[in-house]
């Protein structure tokens, strides 16, 4: 059987590329307040990887870390300002990795709205992916809060 193609991704400017070798593990759509403030969006969609799967290219040492949380932390390109990766204590050996940061296609599309609990009202979305929320942001709600 033929290896998967590689995905690769990269910030803004260039100066920060990345690979990543499928499978990934999910994607979906994030409402969370720290990442709609973090990105300046509505929602933030990003997809998981087993974080050896991920290959980062940063010869310039650009990719900054930001502790956003105790248990969570940003990384970023310290030159545009690209959000690239969220790693959290909660998902060990997991990488987060924001889908439109992608130059090539994702293995899957995303299927879900997590943390849909702090959607924002003004923004809404047409898809018919089902919404979690409560307290983990990842408990299944009841489509009545679509």
């Amino acid at each position: 059987m033929p290896n998967p193609p590689v995905i690769k991704g990269q910030c803004l400017c260039g100066a920060i590329e990345f690979e990543v070798t499928p499978p990934s593990l999910w994607a979906a759509h994030c409402h969370c307040t720290q990442c709609r403030r973090s990105h300046g969006a509505a929602f933030v969609t990003w997809f998981g990887i087993a974080e050896c799967r991920l290959h980062i290219h940063d010869d310039q040492n650009l990719l900054h870390w930001h502790q956003s949380s105790a248990a969570a932390r940003r990384g970023f390109c310290r030159d545009c300002g690209s959000r690239l990766f969220f790693q959290s204590s909660r998902w060990p050996g997991e990488m987060h990795i924001t889908l439109a940061s992608l130059l090539t296609p994702l293995d899957r599309e995303p299927t879900a709205h997590v943390f849909w609990d702090s959607h924002v009202k003004w923004a809404p979305t047409v898809d018919q992916h089902p919404h979690y929320g409560g307290e983990s942001g990842t408990e299944l709600l009841d489509d009545a809060g679509k």
